[in-house]
Formats: structure tokens, sequence, C-alpha cells
């Protein structure tokens, strides 16, 4: 039944509590009612993913988070749980992480390839590196890969692992080379973490580069070359003395033997590691025992590390040593170990030292004259970054720093 609007005299139902044209309370008693809030949530786009909320289970996160990684012949969506975290306390968690997955989807599909599995992979896994070195290691074991870019992730068997081991080539500096035998190792790693990788996202059933080891030949190979250290003689030190200034890159060498670091860890001291007050240079690297050690700078390299400290400052570079760029003299390019094995090939040969010298063998030196002259185990492990099993020394024993100044001034 119609009434009039006793406002705009307008016709309005009997039941209706406001007037529809001019908002005129028509029954000013009763109160309007609130619409619901739903419960529901608004659809998801498609592709998006999906959201369900298990029940009936005393869950702290119940809410599970899928994404899409493709369809079905009819046309339905398969979905698998989203990576590495799948469930989460609400709703609106659940959705910001898929969200932040479909900015960037790192789901990998079933059919996706070698390469495309290696850039992946090694996008998150360098960002754990604590060095550069580390990552040419891995990107120069991947050149040897290449009959495996365009595989199938789930099609690779341990046999092309091992044909890449066996017959992989790379070009190297223009010339092309088969992998040497610590190569062979890298490029096995390579494939252990990698595939790893590819488990975890269930793109494989199985690592099949965990299925076999490295043979016997490859092994007896490492391990020679790895015996092959050798420190140098009093001739050659005394051969290195005499060239310091007239030849580039000798001081480096004197320094690695009266200091004990290995080649990386050079290039990685920082000026602002460098005390030429109290006479220290702070850096390491490898291990915790490695890492942020302390070493006295030995009276007879001091000279050398006082000039590598001018150098730097003139070039503005952060490190105390560095390669200078041959087209400008005055800008600096990383001290890396493959510039500093070039330099310390080229001292070798210009010196006519032993051939079977390679760039640890300065580490080396330093640990054979400490030892040569006396100086206390511990502290030689103190200086290089040797890991101390002993508990008495390594918890209870309380060294002063000035003990490892006299310690290493025992070198001659």
């Amino acid at each position: 039944m119609l009434i009039q609007c006793p406002e705009c005299e307008l016709q309005v139902s009997d039941k209706a509590t406001y007037c529809p044209h001019c908002g005129y309370p028509m029954q000013p008693n009763v109160k309007q009612r609130k619409p619901r809030k739903s419960n529901k949530h608004r659809r998801l786009p498609n592709g998006f993913g999906q959201i369900s909320e298990i029940k009936n289970r005393n869950l702290r996160n119940p809410f599970r988070a899928m994404v899409t990684v493709g369809k079905t012949p009819d046309g339905k969506p398969i979905c698998k749980p989203l990576k590495p975290e799948s469930y989460f306390p609400t709703y609106n968690e659940a959705y910001a992480a898929l969200v932040e997955y479909n900015k960037n989807p790192y789901d990998l599909g079933p059919a996706i390839t070698v390469k495309e599995l290696y850039e992946k992979w090694s996008e998150e896994y360098f960002k754990t590196l604590k060095s550069d070195s580390s990552a040419r290691a891995v990107t120069s074991a991947w050149a040897y890969c290449s009959s495996v870019y365009n595989m199938r992730v789930m099609d690779i068997r341990a046999r092309h692992i091992k044909g890449c081991m066996e017959e992989g080539t790379a070009t190297v500096r223009g010339v092309e080379q088969h992998p040497s035998a610590s190569m062979k190792n890298k490029i096995k790693s390579l494939f252990n973490l990698m595939l790893d990788y590819a488990l975890e996202y269930e793109l494989v059933d199985r690592n099949y580069s965990r299925t076999f080891n490295l043979s016997e030949d490859t092994i007896k190979e490492i391990v020679t070359v790895k015996k092959g250290h050798i420190a140098f003689t009093d001739d050659e030190i005394s051969l290195l003395w005499q060239h310091v200034h007239d030849k580039r890159f000798v001081d480096a060498i004197l320094i690695q033997c009266y200091s004990g670091w290995r080649p990386q860890e050079l290039g990685l001291i920082e000026l602002a590691n460098v005390d030429l007050e109290n006479w220290t240079f702070k850096g390491g690297m490898k291990t915790d025992a490695g890492t942020d050690r302390v070493v006295p700078i030995h009276s007879k390299i001091k000279p050398l590390v006082l000039q590598k400290y001018k150098e730097a400052e003139e070039l503005g570079s952060k490190y105390l040593f560095n390669c200078c760029d041959p087209d400008n003299k005055r800008k600096s390019i990383a001290f890396t170990y493959n510039r500093y094995q070039k330099g310390f090939t080229r001292i070798r040969e210009e010196l006519n030292l032993n051939p079977e010298h390679r760039p640890h063998d300065g580490r080396t030196h330093f640990v054979t004259a400490a030892k040569k002259n006396g100086v206390d185990e511990y502290a030689i492990k103190y200086m290089v970054g040797h890991k101390i099993s002993d508990i008495t020394e390594k918890v209870y024993t309380k060294r002063e720093f000035e003990w490892l100044r006299e310690e290493i001034e025992k070198i001659k």
C-alpha cells in the first residue's frame, strides 16, 4: 500500500523506514538493520593461486597457499603448495605471500631446462657466498656444461653429468680446454647443489649427481696437486728480495711469505683493517677460525705494507692490494686470485724459480719457516687461521697479542 510522504508529498510504501526520495523517517522508532559482514573473501584471479582454510583441526597455521603451475587437458588448474612456506596463520598473510610470489614467480615448471634451473638456483646461491672467487668457481664449472643447457631437468641422468666432466669443453682466454681434475670436482659439486635445489622444488625425484663418486684417477690427481705445495728455498727468498723494487708483484709474494695469507685473502684486506700504528692487519676467509683474524706485520715487510697502503690511497681503493688498469695507471682493478696467479707465474718464470711453485706456496713457506725457527705451534695456527682442537688452548688459555708478535719475529 502506498502512502504520501509528509515531507516531499511523494508516494512511498507503507513498509518503508525512510522515504526513498527525500530521506524523511517514515518509521522513526524502527532501527535500520546493518548489513551483515560477509566472511567470504573475494575470488582470486585466474592463475593467481588458491588459499584454503583447513578446518576442524587445531592448527597454528590453518591457511594453505597453493600456486598454479599448469592446467589439465580439460582446462582445470594444477596447483602445488607454495614454496618454501605454504601454511600461514591468517588469510591475509597467505594472500600477501601469493602476491609476492606472483610479482616474480619462482616456482619451476616440469619442462624447465637445465640452463633455466641454473639461472634460478645461482641467483639465490650467489647471495649466500662470502667472496667473488667462490662465485667464479661456479661460473667456470658451468662453462663446461653446454651440452646439457637445453635439456629438461627431469631428463638429466648421471651419464649426462659425467659427460660434462669427461668431455665438456670451455674457451678460456681464447683457448678451448677440457676439465682438469679439480674442475671435474667443481662440476660435480655444481650439479650436487643445483639438483638438490631441483629436488626441493619437486622437479626431479632423485639427485643423480649424488649417485656416483669421482673416479680414483681423478681423486689421485687432485690429491697429487694438493700435496704439491712447496716452500721457497733461502736462495729463492734472497732473489725475491733483490728484485722487490724492480719487478712489480714481488712485494705481494714476500708479504705472503711473512704473513701466511691465502692469495684470495690478500686481495680482500681492506685499508680500514690495516693498523699502521700497531702494525697489524686483519682479514681472512674460508673457516670460522680463519675469518677476521689479526696478524702482526713482520718487521721485514713493514716498508712493503706501507708502500701498498700509500698506493691504495692514491688509487682511491678501499683494499690494500690492487692491480692497475694497463690503460689508466691511476685506476684500480680488483686483486683477484686469477690476477695473483698470473703475476706469480710471471715472476716465477722471469726469476727462474722452481717451476713447481704455485700461488699458495707463500703460505706454505710461512708455515715451514715458522716451524723451522721454533715458532709456537698454536701461534702458527692463530696466524694462518687453522682450527685449534686442544680445549685447554682454545678455551682456557688467554694469550696476549704481543706473544704473537714475538713469535712471528722468530722468522728470519
